[in-house]
C-alpha cells in the first residue's frame, strides 16, 4: 500500500509531465551546479602543482581552461534538464531550439577560453619582451593581443549565428547592400588603422618614448590599432588617433643625442677688454675641461653691447640627454661661471637706466632743502 502511495505520487501530472521527470531534472541541474564546484576545486589544485614547475605554458592553459570547463559543466547541466524535460514541439520546436543553444554555449565557451588563452600567451610575451632592448616587440603586444581578441570574437558571432540557423551568406550579402554607406562611416577607422601600420613599419617612435606632437607632450604607452596612448607630464592619459600620425610632425625627444645648453650672460660697462678677453677663455676652459659637456663644437664670444651690458654669448652640449641629468649639468656649468666671473673681479649687469638733466628749474634747491619757494 505504501509502495502504491508512492508510485501514485511521483506519476502525478503537473503541466503533464511527471513528477519524477521533474526531480530528474533538478538531479541533473544540481549535478551541473555540482560539478562546477567541482571542477574549480580541481583545476585549483592542478594550477597550484602547475606554479611550480618551470614552465609558464602549463600554468596558462589551465588558468584559460579553467572559467570555461567550470562554467560548460553547468551548461551541461542544464542542457540535460532541458533534455529531460518533454519540451512541446508542435506549435514550437523548443528541442530544436535547445540543442541550438547548446551549440551555441559551447561555440561561446571555446571563443571564451581561445581569448583567455590569447591573453595568457601575450601577457608571458609581453613579460619576455621587457627583458629584451628592443622596443618593437613591446610596441607589438598590444596590437597582437587586440586583433587576436577581434579575430576570435568575430569568429564567434559567426558560428553562434550559424547555429541559431541564420545563413551568414545571406547577412553578408545584406551587408554588401549598404557596402557604399558603411565604408564612408568606417573611413576614419582604416586612416586609423593605416595609421597604426605606419607607426609600426616607420617607427617614429616607440613604447616609452617621449614624443611632442600638436600640443601633445609625453611618454608613450600603448601603441594600438586605432589609437595611441600617451601619459603627459602632468600625469594625464590622452588617447589620440593613429590617423594624425601620417600628417603631422612628431618631435622624438628621446632621440636626441645631446642637449643643448644656450645662453647670454652680460658684465659691467666698466669691464676691461682684457677682462673680457679673461673671462671668455675662462668659459672655454670649463667647458673642455669638464667631462658631463661635449667639447666637439661649442660657442663663447662677446656678442654684443647691450642697453645696460656688454654680452657673452654661450652655446654649448651636454653629454647626457636625460632631462634631470642635463639640469644637474647645466646648474654646475652655471655656478664655475659664477665662481669664475668673482674671481677675475668682474659683475654681472643688470638692467640699470642713467637720467641727464641738462637744466635745474628755478626753486629746486629751496624744494630739496624742504623750504618753500618764494
Amino acid at each position: 500500500m505504501p509502495m502504491d502511495h508512492l508510485s501514485s505520487i511521483i506519476h502525478y501530472r503537473f503541466l503533464t509531465i511527471e513528477l519524477w521527470i521533474y526531480a530528474v531534472a533538478f538531479g541533473a541541474v544540481f549535478a551541473g551546479f555540482g560539478g562546477k564546484k567541482i571542477a574549480s576545486l580541481v583545476f585549483g589544485r592542478f594550477i597550484k602543482l602547475s606554479e611550480k614547475t618551470r614552465f609558464a605554458f602549463d600554468d596558462i592553459i589551465l588558468t584559460s581552461l579553467q572559467k570555461p570547463v567550470e562554467w560548460g559543466v553547468l551548461a551541461a547541466g542544464l542542457y540535460v534538464a532541458l533534455r529531460i524535460l518533454p519540451l512541446p514541439q508542435k506549435a514550437f520546436d523548443l528541442q530544436k531550439l535547445v540543442t541550438s543553444l547548446a551549440n551555441g554555449t559551447t561555440v561561446a565557451l571555446v571563443i571564451w577560453f581561445a581569448i583567455r588563452l590569447a591573453d595568457g600567451l601575450t601577457g608571458l610575451w609581453e613579460k619576455q619582451a621587457r627583458k629584451t632592448e628592443s622596443r618593437l616587440d613591446d610596441q607589438l603586444v598590444p596590437i597582437v593581443r587586440r586583433s587576436s581578441k577581434v579575430f576570435f570574437i568575430i569568429t564567434g558571432v559567426v558560428l553562434v549565428l550559424q547555429n541559431l540557423g541564420y545563413s551568414v551568406g545571406s547577412l553578408l550579402a545584406g551587408l554588401g547592400i549598404g557596402g557604399v554607406a558603411v565604408a564612408m562611416a568606417s573611413k576614419d577607422t582604416v586612416a586609423n588603422l593605416f595609421g597604426s601600420i605606419v607607426i609600426f613599419l616607420d617607427k617614429p617612435f616607440h613604447v616609452g618614448d617621449w614624443i611632442e606632437m600638436n600640443g601633445v607632450e609625453g611618454t608613450v604607452e600603448e601603441v594600438g590599432l586605432r589609437t595611441t596612448r600617451i601619459r603627459t607630464f602632468a600625469n594625464s592619459l590622452i588617447t589620440m588617433p593613429n590617423s594624425l600620425f601620417t600628417t603631422q610632425a612628431i618631435n622624438n625627444w628621446s632621440k636626441m643625442k645631446k642637449r643643448r645648453i644656450k645662453m647670454t650672460i652680460g658684465v659691467t660697462y666698466d669691464t676691461s677688454p682684457e677682462k673680457l678677453e679673461a673671462l671668455v677663455a675662462a668659459i672655454r676652459r670649463i667647458i673642455t675641461d669638464d667631462p658631463a659637456l661635449r667639447n666637439d663644437f661649442f660657442l663663447v664670444n662677446f656678442d654684443a653691447f647691450g642697453p645696460s651690458s656688454l654680452d657673452l654669448f654661450i652655446y654649448c652640449f651636454t653629454v647626457t640627454t636625460n632631462w634631470s641629468e642635463f639640469l644637474e649639468v647645466k646648474q654646475a656649468f652655471m655656478l664655475s661661471i659664477m665662481r669664475t666671473v668673482k674671481e677675475l673681479g668682474l659683475s654681472f649687469a643688470f638692467p640699470t637706466q642713467s637720467l641727464h638733466i641738462e637744466r635745474f628749474p628755478e626753486g629746486f634747491s629751496s624744494l630739496s632743502t624742504g623750504q618753500r619757494p618764494q
